[in-house]
């Protein structure tokens, strides 16, 4: 009985109105021809003014909305499987994932949130992981880089994904295979360039106060997504805020000896109890990466795997791994994964390595905002290397590990934070 009354209100809401009278169904399970593509079709959607709902958990974190010719044809064009139902079928569906015993949700959708990327002005859209997948998805974004975190500009922005960005100062720690090279030399001139205009002495000292800046937007209500090694870079500069951790050959001066023992790990986000390394020629920042081991890993066994969270009372977690498949391939970057052990216990693990001690995704939150941290570089590519060539996303349409990056991009649209400014 309350069932058929659930059904009979469910369809008088749905059918109030000729243009709710259909609805569009996306489905996001394995008969979906373009995943990628879709959250395109939905942020677009959002932009334009109208609502949408998501599925959480059923056909892999389906999407519902308001039926058009004109969203149709859209979707038509760009290859994503959609089908027109009614406003009973769409009643009856959301009656099925809103059952209790269901481990389903519906999360509601209204506004598409403001991107921003940061990366360097001069960076190709290929460098970037997430840049690569939004314009691929033809979502817009705006591109910001330090002089706009210091000017405060962040302010306008609902969500931020940082560029593969070595926080510390240090330049990626490819001093020691690339000092010789033209592109690395290059890259140093601009940032020491660019940090004097900015009114610092030090590279280091200013991306520091740039991590900063970027905590202080989320501690505002910003939410922060970050890949490759962005993220520990990220959190190392914060514990280091007030200690000299670069050695000479980044800074023209040494490291503090004692700087190990002087960093507060209070400051971080998300990492605890690492240490620092202090060999320039060494091509990691910390303990908190796991290290690169193409030769022990076989890679058809590399993959991460999606803990499954209670869609109705963890909606969050629950949203940020929908997914058609629950385990995805392994992929390196300058940051892969991270340790276990220097996850902090108040951070939500998200994907790991079973049995191997590797965090690959974890989310968690500070003040107002969250942050979300993906190991790796490139979903689709699995040892990618300077200046090799960009990943054509058209052969992967379907690429679940670039889905979570889009999961972030939607995730804002269903949580509404006003940002002081």
């Amino acid at each position: 009985m309350f069932r058929t009354l659930t059904l009979l209100f469910l369809s008088l809401i749905l059918s109030t109105g000729a243009v709710a009278q259909k609805q569009l169904l996306i489905p996001m399970n394995a008969s979906q021809t373009d995943h990628l593509k879709a959250y395109g079709i939905i942020f677009n959607n959002l932009q334009d003014g109208n609502s949408s709902k998501w599925l959480l958990n059923y056909q892999g974190g389906s999407f519902m909305t308001a039926y058009s010719d004109e969203l149709m044809r859209k979707c038509r064009l760009k290859n994503v499987k959609a089908k027109a139902i009614s406003a009973s079928q769409a009643a009856d569906i959301i009656a099925d994932v809103q059952q209790q015993d269901a481990n389903t949700s519906v999360i509601n959708l209204d506004k598409a949130p403001k991107i921003a990327v940061y990366t360097p002005k001069q960076a190709m859209p290929w460098d970037d992981a997430v840049t690569l997948v939004l314009n691929y998805a033809g979502i817009e974004y705006n591109k910001v880089w330090d002089p706009e975190v210091l000017n405060g500009e962040l302010s306008k922005y609902d969500w931020l994904h940082l560029h593969h960005e070595d926080f510390t100062g240090q330049y990626g720690k490819f001093w020691g295979s690339s000092r010789n090279q033209p592109w690395y030399i290059n890259q140093v001139k601009q940032a020491k360039s660019l940090a004097h205009e900015l009114g610092y002495q030090k590279v280091s000292n200013e991306k520091k106060a740039v991590a900063a800046n970027i905590k202080k937007y989320i501690s505002n209500g910003g939410f922060m997504f970050s890949m490759c090694s962005g993220t520990d870079t990220f959190d190392i500069a914060l514990a280091a805020q007030d200690v000299d951790i670069a050695p000479q050959p980044f800074d023209g001066d040494p490291m503090d000896p004692n700087a190990q023992q002087k960093l507060n790990f209070d400051n971080t986000l998300a990492f605890t109890d690492f240490t620092i390394s202090k060999n320039p020629s060494e091509y990691e920042h910390a303990n908190i990466d796991v290290p690169i081991q193409l030769d022990k890993v076989d890679r058809s066994l590399d993959f991460f795997t999606l803990f499954e969270f209670s869609a109705k009372w963890d909606p969050v977690p629950t949203m940020l791994t929908q997914n058609h498949v629950s385990s995805i391939r392994g992929f390196y970057g300058q940051t892969t994964a991270f340790q276990k052990d220097k996850v902090k216990e108040s951070v939500v693990i998200l994907g790991e390595s079973p049995g191997r001690d590797m965090v690959k995704y974890v989310h968690g939150n500070y003040g107002r905002g969250t942050f979300t941290f993906y190991a790796g570089h490139d979903p689709e590519d699995y040892t990618h290397r300077v200046n090799d060539p960009p990943t054509d996303l058209s052969l992967h349409p379907s690429s679940p590990g670039y889905r979570l990056i889009l999961n972030n991009i939607l995730f804002p649209a269903a949580k509404k934070k006003k940002r002081k400014t």
